[in-house]
């Protein structure tokens, strides 16, 4: 009998402004533990590319380190992305929050010309390679099509259409989609799914968490 699937989940901090988006972390955290599976939470070993005041929003003249400050959301059971091994692992989940696009890449500075952490890169390679089904959050899935793209992955990030055309530009498909809904790509084993790209509530995260959540058991059971 097939043990039931075992989720990695990749972090880029700690907070919406300038790490991974806390409420989509955990619902879909929530929501694999809901359905009988089990996760890893893992970070790039590297320093945050800023550090901002969630209260006012403003830049803090501080460093931090992205696996030290994904460490609170994972409650200290984190491991450094480089120890990430695809073969131990049916999916693999990227949540959402700016710290996608600020420490994982420089998506919010230099668009689809951005540069990709090198860990992080690897890890969506050898993940798509090893056939490990791909999720991803928000704004997450633009990290997804800068690698995948010349693959013609299809992701979603709602209906925003400025970077729905940087996706494009990867070669990466978009599909719009609602705010609880996902974009399921069968062939790539990759589902993606709005969140706060579009939410205005935790609700909506968590039911648009547990679509992808579901989506993807379904399909490591392919």
């Amino acid at each position: 009998m097939k043990k039931n699937p075992r989720f990695a989940i990749v972090l880029s901090g700690c907070g919406r402004a300038d790490g991974s988006e806390i409420h989509e972390t955990t619902c879909a955290m929530l929501s694999i533990d809901c359905l009988g599976c089990t996760y890893q939470c893992f970070a790039p070993n590297i320093n945050q590319s800023m550090v901002v005041n969630h209260v006012t929003n403003e830049m803090m003249d501080e460093k931090r380190n992205v696996l030290i400050e994904s460490a609170r959301l994972a409650r200290g059971n984190i491991l450094p992305l480089k120890d990430y091994r695809p073969e131990d692992f049916d999916a693999i989940i990227f949540p959402g929050g700016l710290g996608a696009v600020t420490n994982w890449c420089d998506f919010k500075i230099s668009g689809v010309n951005c540069d990709v952490d090198a860990s992080v890169r690897k890890t969506i390679l050898d993940s798509f390679q090893k056939g490990v089904v791909i999720g991803a959050m928000c704004i997450a899935p633009v990290v997804i099509a800068k690698v995948l793209g010349d693959k013609g992955v299809h992701v979603t990030i709602g209906n925003d259409e400025n970077v729905a055309n940087a996706i494009r530009r990867t070669g990466a498909v978009h599909e719009p989609k609602g705010v609880t809904e996902v974009c399921v790509d069968e062939i790539r084993k990759v589902v993606t799914t709005p969140a706060y790209m579009l939410a205005s509530s935790i609700k909506e995260v968590c039911e648009g968490a547990d679509n992808m959540i579901k989506a993807i058991i379904k399909l490591t059971k392919k």
